[in-house]
């Protein structure tokens, strides 16, 4: 995934002294965030705004790639192909992009640019979970809940793990064993990045990140806990970019053929008391 900022810079420290992640600075401010041996999971470019700029999602192959953009011209859906210097600085083999009713860029890509042992954190921690799952989660703010359902599941292939309805209602999407890779938030008028969710394999490193966000006074959303869907023990902190960062561990894994979608009434067993009272600063007014 990549956002802008006019704070990139920021994330040379908080990227690795915080989160453990390890920081590369690129060409013309960019700043490359690392959480394995891919060449990157998160770019941050330097911007006049926080916003989000896209989220990649994998398709694994380029026959899928292909197929993938058939089924698009079949459904009078536009499409952009990247570049060769765009495909070069997402470190993939190839990729296309889409906007989702609200407005918001998904590039489907496949051969992402992987360095073995190469990976070094920035402080001491285990790993992040990350692999046939991905980067973590994304939760995007929208303000056609349905219209964005219809999107995710019809043209994405996204199926829908389950929903909450309480302050904030929220519909999951997994498209791994992850047990979201995605969930949508309505919000008339509104649409961006709400909060991105990485996973660590052991416990003490949310601990250890939870730590030092107090110690270095680094605002947080919401306070440690569990989550009911996911069972994620997790904190959220306001990031550099604006928007929320979900810190997590311990998340249960989705089988399509045993799942079956759940509604709950609430967003966690325990804990997650809400800290910030405003909105993330990654989300916009909606274009459309």
């Amino acid at each position: 995934m990549a956002v802008a900022s006019p704070d990139a810079k920021q994330w040379l420290e908080f990227g690795p002294e915080v989160l453990g992640m390890q920081a590369v600075e690129a060409d013309a401010g960019t700043v490359l965030l690392r959480m394995d041996d891919t060449d990157h999971r998160i770019a941050v470019h330097h911007g006049e705004r926080n916003r989000m700029l896209y989220a990649g999602w994998d398709v694994g192959s380029e026959d899928a790639l292909d197929a993938a953009a058939e089924l698009l011209r079949e459904r009078g859906i536009a499409f952009e192909t990247g570049t060769d210097e765009e495909r070069a600085a997402r470190g993939v083999l190839g990729f296309l992009a889409i906007e989702d009713p609200s407005g918001l860029r998904h590039e489907l890509f496949y051969g992402q640019k992987i360095v073995p042992g190469s990976f070094q954190p920035g402080r001491p921690m285990s790993r992040f979970i990350t692999g046939a799952q991905g980067l973590g989660h994304l939760v995007l703010a929208t303000p056609d809940l349905k219209r964005s359902d219809r999107f995710l599941q019809g043209v994405l292939g996204f199926k829908k793990s389950d929903e909450i309805y309480t302050f904030i209602d929220l519909w999951f999407y997994h498209c791994n064993p992850r047990h979201h890779s995605l969930a949508l938030t309505p919000m008339p008028g509104v649409r961006g990045l709400h909060h991105v969710m990485v996973e660590v394999a052991e416990f003490d490193d949310v601990g250890v990140a939870y730590d030092l966000c107090m110690s270095r006074k680094i605002p947080l959303s919401m306070t440690l806990g569990r989550h009911v869907n996911d069972r994620m023990v997790s904190f959220y902190v306001r990031t550099p970019g604006g928007f929320d960062l979900e810190y997590g561990w311990g998340a249960v894994s989705v089988d399509d053929e045993t799942w079956t979608v759940a509604q709950y009434d609430r967003p966690s067993v325990w804990g997650h008391q809400m800290v910030a009272q405003t909105p993330p600063g990654a989300l916009e007014v909606a274009s459309r």
